[in-house]
């Protein structure tokens, strides 16, 4: 038997909850993986530095170096930079938090499908689990004599994987969903710090210019 025969056998077996299930954890992965890529690159040494350097220039109040800067990074935080302390412009806190919220998207991206997949997964499991239930219920008693025990089986089998497939898939997302919840946290006080640094350091220049 090949690996696609297997594969379709164990979904058969499982039952039609199966395949929602699949795709809930094609999704996961697909997820996971982007936003691990997005992470490395933002907390890596040369990102670490390009922020740090932001934070520099934004507290000596030095607009030119600071724009340069954040002209052609692509991190959130040269984002934030741009939105927040465009040419000519005097940002304040007010400005500050808008500019925070016009990053928020980018940091949280794919969170909350995450965290739909972790409630949604079991969910199905257990839609599964109460289909393959019913199914031997229905066998044991119908009027027919069950000659074969496989009948009966087969629900219980069907019950069971599917259940079995649903917390798989729930706790596939649930740990990589609290690592980069974490991720954000981080990344947004990064942000606030970022946007304190700017403020008080323009307000600085501005008083004694």
């Amino acid at each position: 038997m090949s690996m696609l025969d297997t594969f379709l056998d164990f979904m058969d077996r499982g039952g039609f909850v199966l395949w929602p299930l699949l795709l809930l954890s094609v999704v996961t992965v697909s997820i996971v993986v982007e936003r691990v890529l997005f992470w490395w690159r933002l907390d890596s040494r040369s990102g670490r530095s390009r922020y740090e350097k932001l934070v520099e220039a934004a507290r000596l109040g030095d607009r030119a170096r600071l724009s340069t800067l954040a002209e052609n990074d692509p991190s959130p935080y040269a984002i934030f930079i741009r939105h927040l302390a465009p040419a000519g412009s005097d940002p304040d806190e007010a400005a500050a938090a808008f500019a925070a919220e016009e990053i928020r998207p980018m940091l949280e991206r794919g969170s909350i499908l995450l965290s739909t997949i972790v409630t949604a997964a079991p969910m199905l499991g257990i839609l599964g689990t109460v289909v393959g239930i019913i199914q031997s219920f229905e066998l044991l008693g119908g009027d027919a004599t069950i000659s074969d025990p496989s009948q009966v089986s087969g629900g219980i089998a069907e019950a069971l994987i599917s259940t079995a497939c649903g917390l798989v898939v729930a706790l596939t997302a649930l740990f990589p969903n609290m690592i980069l919840r974490g991720r954000q946290e981080r990344a947004l006080g990064r942000l606030e710090a970022l946007a304190g640094a700017v403020v008080s350091g323009m307000r600085s220049a501005r008083t004694s210019a």
